[in-house]
């Protein structure tokens, strides 16, 4: 027998209706949104619909993912309802040389949002996760699937508790919050107004509104400029909210090689520059300043 959504009332459930009449509009870039309890993957089942004909814009949410997926095949797992796990599917009318830029985008939008709605300064390490200070708060995976389309797919921890944790490098809005109010020692009285901004900060229904329309509003910039990340302000956008660009980076490459140096920036294909190499894909780990070795 499957768990009442309502078991935990921390972590309600999402509304497909509310969210489908928020976000689906005439003109608009989001076609339908689909929610459900359980999938085995976002991803994939979004590809296999893409690969059915489905068109540009659907949404699908899981509240419950098991067989998640990131980078280099890693496994993404959290609790029913604690987290935003999420894919859309689009039909980018760019060069496929330029299109490379999707996770970055989705990161780029994704990371505003946030910092917008949940107030903790969020900034990205390269090419797809979504950090605050060095911890893990999400990770955005891209695929190709037929004909054309890409589904890009998300995984935003939100409101896992210290002990839900799936490493010990990762975090949670919820976390960010209660850090942020242990560290400012509320005065007497004003305990009632931490938890009222953390459970606003909470919300996963807001979150996923504005994350959706930060997407929609980078992609339409992005497709109108043909893809260029400079003409549409993309490569700057992900520059500045950058915490791998002028890092000493570690990159793992397949072979089990990896090179060390600097993070220059990420050129016109977002591909990230170290030292004299310009990298695609690698597995990248921040270094700590030569001084503090």
């Amino acid at each position: 027998m499957s768990e009442s959504p309502f078991t935990d009332l921390d972590r309600p459930p999402l509304s497909q209706a509310a969210l489908s009449r928020a976000l689906v509009r005439p003109g608009g870039l989001w076609s339908g949104v689909t929610v459900v309890d359980r999938a085995g993957s976002t991803n994939a089942d979004l590809a296999e619909r893409a690969r059915a004909g489905e068109g540009e814009g659907a949404v699908l949410i899981a509240e419950a993912q098991f067989a998640g997926r990131g980078r280099l095949g890693r496994a993404w797992t959290a609790p029913p309802r604690s987290g935003l796990t999420f894919s859309v599917l689009l039909r980018p009318e760019v060069p496929v040389a330029r299109q490379g830029w999707l996770p970055l985008l989705f990161g780029v939008a994704a990371a505003s949002a946030v910092r917008r709605v949940a107030e903790i300064d969020v900034r990205l390490k390269w090419p797809n996760d979504l950090l605050v200070g060095e911890r893990k708060l999400a990770g955005i995976l891209a695929e190709r699937a037929e004909d054309g389309a890409v589904v890009v797919g998300m995984g935003l921890n939100v409101s896992l508790r210290p002990d839900e944790l799936p490493v010990d490098t990762a975090t949670s809005i919820a976390i960010e919050h209660d850090g942020k109010a242990k560290n400012g020692r509320p005065a007497a009285g004003d305990e009632r107004h931490s938890l009222d901004e953390r459970a606003r900060a909470t919300d996963r229904d807001p979150l996923i509104r504005a994350i959706l329309r930060e997407i929609e509003s980078h992609y339409r910039e992005w497709q109108s400029a043909d893809g260029d990340a400079d003409a549409c302000g993309l490569r700057a956008a992900y520059q500045a909210s950058s915490a791998t660009i002028g890092r000493e980076v570690r990159v793992e490459l397949p072979g089990g090689r990896f090179l060390t140096g600097v993070a220059a920036g990420v050129d016109a294909s977002g591909h990230l520059q170290v030292g004299d190499r310009t990298l695609n894909a690698g597995d990248v780990v921040h270094l700590r300043p030569s001084s503090q070795h």
